[in-house]
């Protein structure tokens, strides 16, 4: 699908289910590009494999802030990511197998031990010492 394409298909999309904003819809696209790279595969990934692939990237991305930026998206838990993956389905952005379902993205891990307490802050705070020097 062309850029152009792709943009109007997601703004569509935004408009049709305005749940999600277009930048939560973007970065599942990036990061199943991601986790498929860090796999080493192509083609297909089960529900839970692009949610661990998801936390992974939103951690390299957004770090301690990843909760906070999913929720200005209106994304608050695991089952927001699934429905965001079969939205795009739908619309025939990505595909799925006859195994597939959303109940694969019902509540896989919760985002306060996902993004929040699985954050080392004695890393950031030794960082922030560094740079202050």
């Amino acid at each position: 699908m062309a850029n152009n394409n792709l943009t109007a298909e997601l703004e569509s999309l935004v408009s049709d289910d305005p749940r999600y904003k277009i930048e939560a819809y973007i970065f599942v696209m990036s990061a199943l590009e991601y986790t498929l790279a860090k796999m080493r595969r192509s083609g297909h990934l089960s529900g839970k494999e692009l949610l661990e692939g998801l936390r992974d990237y939103a951690r390299t991305k957004f770090g301690p802030t990843a909760k906070m930026v999913f929720e200005h998206w209106g994304v608050k838990r695991t089952d927001d990511f699934g429905q965001i993956v079969f939205n795009l389905i739908d619309r025939g952005i990505f595909g799925k197998t006859e195994r597939d379902s959303i109940d694969d993205f019902r509540n896989v891990y919760d985002f306060d031990e996902a993004f929040e307490k699985g954050y080392d802050w004695k890393i950031e705070r030794d960082l922030g010492r560094r740079e202050g020097q």
